[in-house]
């Protein structure tokens, strides 16, 4: 790994204001979730936008010029488009030339897919240089209405309509978790005789689990592919068992956590520091004691910006290394667990 940058969106959402337009409250949010602030973008920014602003300050934290890049590595669930993928619009805003740029969508566990694709096309000889970005726009996904919006952000007087007051409520327990961030890597091929860089990976999809969290609407299972009625019914916003997940999430992601540092040759001692995805703090800490990690060993950002998908695992990796946890040399782990359900782990020598 030669950089790394990261984008976050401009505006700060407290979980005070979040009660101005539904019933809930700054406790209800931070006992279930840890979540105090979650970051939306605005209106007209998506997620090729944050994605390219990541990649720059990976790309000048690296020393790498965009024309070294050969290939390019985009996760994101919340694309600009239906299609083309969003890693051919960043390619586009970075300028750089016409290169090879594949979209991955494992949601949660994007990023994690992305470190071991990055690791392929390196050591296979496709690609020298590559750029990996995750980012993901939620706000756009969350259904409130104008008036809800302009209520949040304090631009109009008064308080929600009762009908938007009930149907904001309906949605709470999935719209106070997601913030809007991007995240980005450079990674190079080296013929230096070290265990610098990617050293294992562990990854899996179970589709038996697909109903835990999942989008009821909205695809090629319908026809038409979307109409007004599922928007009315709410079918295009995901639902999500949170106790199945929190079960699965805090089994799946210890144990392949270890299964990917035995791979690796290494032991839970040997591990400087653990980078899970953060989709609620409660999980993260059940799974850091079912490790038996002490917190030098482990970095949450959740409670700053909410769960921001694909862009959690470079976020929380940025903020470790700047806070002094990520030394050259140190032996890290990326670990997730997303709709699919996709998980899995990465293990790194940064």
């Amino acid at each position: 790994m030669a950089g790394c940058g990261i984008s976050v969106a401009p505006h700060e959402v407290t979980n005070h204001m979040l009660a101005r337009i539904m019933e809930t409250n700054d406790e209800w949010i931070r006992e279930r979730s840890g979540i105090r602030t979650r970051y939306y973008a605005d209106p007209e920014t998506g997620s090729a936008d944050l994605g390219a602003a990541a990649a720059r300050s990976a790309l000048e934290d690296a020393g790498v010029t965009a024309d070294e890049i050969d290939y390019l590595v985009c996760a994101t669930m919340t694309p600009d488009h239906y299609f083309p993928g969003t890693g051919s619009l960043i390619q586009s805003r970075l300028g750089l030339a016409p290169l090879p740029a594949l979209d991955l969508r494992q949601q949660c566990a994007g990023f994690a897919y992305g470190l071991q694709t990055v690791d392929a096309l390196i050591r296979g000889g496709t690609a020298r240089t590559v750029l990996l970005v995750g980012s993901d726009v939620h706000s756009a996904l969350i259904p409130w209405s104008k008036h809800t919006w302009d209520v949040l952000h304090g631009r109009v007087e008064g308080d929600v309509s009762e009908e938007d007051w009930e149907w904001n409520k309906r949605f709470r327990h999935l719209t106070v978790l997601f913030g809007d961030a991007a995240g980005a890597m450079v990674f190079r091929a080296s013929e230096a005789d070290d265990d610098r860089g990617i050293l294992a990976s562990r990854l899996y999809a179970d589709g038996d689990n697909m109903d835990i969290l999942y989008v009821p609407g909205v695809g090629s299972a319908y026809r038409p592919f979307v109409d007004p009625a599922m928007i009315e019914r709410g079918d295009s916003v995901p639902v999500m068992d949170g106790r199945k997940v929190f079960k699965l999430a805090v089994t799946h992601m210890p144990r392949v956590t270890r299964e990917v540092l035995d791979v690796g040759g290494y032991t839970l001692d040997d591990l400087d520091l653990l980078i899970m995805h953060q989709a609620n703090l409660r999980i993260n800490e059940a799974a850091q004691k079912f490790l038996r990690l002490p917190d030098d060993k482990v970095h949450n950002n959740i409670q700053k910006y909410g769960n921001t998908t694909s862009a959690t695992l470079p976020l929380a990796f940025h903020e470790a290394r700047q806070a002094g946890k990520a030394p050259e040399g140190s032996l890290v782990a990326f670990t997730a667990l997303g709709a699919g359900l996709h998980y899995g782990s990465v293990l790194m020598r940064v």
